[in-house]
């Protein structure tokens, strides 16, 4: 497979704010320091709620195209997501971002499968196989 770029301006707004956007997208995004930090801002996406939203969306992604291919009848997919910062010798890293996706199924004959997607599609995640993050799973299967 070729090379793929995705393509990202940030510009400096006022005080610790910017905005994000992209030529191939038509939404910008406001972007700031978070509250925890001196001058932070709160109710404005950060990195660090990008970086988590990153690794959940992608795992929600990598899901939604195993389901296709594994014909997995579900109805709904969901993900509740958590990173945590720490300081580490100094410097401020993400150390773990904490998944917990429930997929509702229809019906119980699928739950083994959808256990497996969910697998699946952790093990295969981009952004997670990108990050030296730690990646931790909580899954749940329901039944609709």
């Amino acid at each position: 497979m070729e090379a793929h770029f995705y393509n990202v301006d940030v510009k400096w707004k006022s005080d610790r704010k910017g905005e994000i956007s992209s030529s191939e997208i038509s939404q910008k995004l406001e972007v700031a320091t978070p509250p925890q930090f001196p001058k932070g801002m709160g109710n404005i996406w950060s990195p660090e709620h990008l970086f988590t939203a990153a690794v959940s969306s992608c795992l929600m992604t990598t899901f939604l195209a195993i389901a296709e291919n594994s014909n997995l009848d579900f109805v709904n997919f969901e993900c509740s997501s958590k990173g945590k910062l720490e300081q580490i010798d100094g410097k401020f890293l993400m150390t773990e971002v904490i998944l917990e996706p429930v997929v509702t199924i229809k019906n119980e004959s699928e739950r083994e499968k959808a256990e497996k997607v969910l697998q699946k599609s952790e093990a295969n995640c981009l952004i997670s196989n990108s990050v030296k993050s730690k990646i931790t799973m909580i899954s749940e299967i329901k039944l609709a």
